[in-house]
């Protein structure tokens, strides 16, 4: 993987053909020639990465929510990172709690289902 543009569909089998740490990097480069200056740009990326891993492998509610989010009116990224946000405060969740007995990935999924461009925007 050589490139990456987070507004075009990703090429899955390319993707996931590639290693984790290649993909990391491709975020990364995107986001320093588009001026992404966060002291936290490499988390970002890989949670970026994390998504788009689970686009790749075509995990139901994520593709769900992506292209819902885009029919309500985001772009791919801003919608990658609608998703992204609701990922990182799954995982804020689990380090801080714990898993307390549950299926972290249920929370995750509800999360998902309940994810609105109006309140991706308003947030």
């Amino acid at each position: 993987m050589k490139a990456y543009n987070p507004n075009v569909d990703l090429d899955q089998q390319a993707w996931l053909a590639s290693d984790e740490e290649s993909r990391i990097n491709v975020v990364v480069r995107y986001h320093q020639r588009h001026g992404f200056q966060d002291p936290s740009g490499r988390v970002h990326s890989i949670v970026h990465v994390v998504v788009e891993n689970q686009l790749a492998m075509n995990e139901p509610v994520v593709v769900e929510t992506l292209a819902r989010l885009r029919a309500e009116g985001l772009t791919r990224h801003d919608a990658i990172h609608a998703i992204g946000s609701v990922l990182a405060e799954q995982i804020y969740h689990l380090l801080k709690e714990g898993d307390q007995g549950t299926d972290a990935n249920e929370g995750y999924v509800e999360r998902l289902k309940q994810l609105t461009a109006a309140g991706w925007n308003a947030g």
